[in-house]
């Protein structure tokens, strides 16, 4: 019987070779997108010290106040605005962008279109 790899596994493999080719840095930090069925989550980390420097979730009260769904391209754009928005305060204005092994599209595409538009550089 031949057996077959489950989506989650084939995403986690994508995810570490995309991983392999670049990390984030003081100058540079690496903009990690995670999609679950329900939410999405954006981090902006720091790879030398292992450190985030800023988080936006559609899970947080203040941001699914501002939403119908969290699980639609539209809330994962309002959350590329909101990531953007922290990271500007704080000082970050280039980052890597990290899919996280999903493919860039969707809601991935919107989060990131959001993000450039609101004054991200990536």
């Amino acid at each position: 019987m031949v057996s077959k790899e489950s989506k989650q596994e084939i995403r986690v493999k994508k995810h570490m070779k995309i991983r392999n080719r670049f990390a984030g840095t003081a100058e540079r930090p690496r903009l990690a997108v995670f999609r679950s069925n329900n939410h999405m989550y954006a981090q902006i980390i720091d790879d030398t010290v292992g450190k985030t420097l800023v988080a936006a979730s559609t899970n947080e009260k203040d941001v699914k106040a501002q939403l119908k769904k969290t699980n639609d391209v539209e809330a994962a754009a309002y959350l590329g605005t909101v990531i953007a928005k922290r990271a500007i305060e704080k000082g970050i204005k280039t980052v890597v962008f990290d899919r996280g092994g999903f493919i860039y599209q969707g809601k991935v595409a919107a989060l990131a279109d959001a993000a450039r538009e609101a004054g991200l550089e990536f």
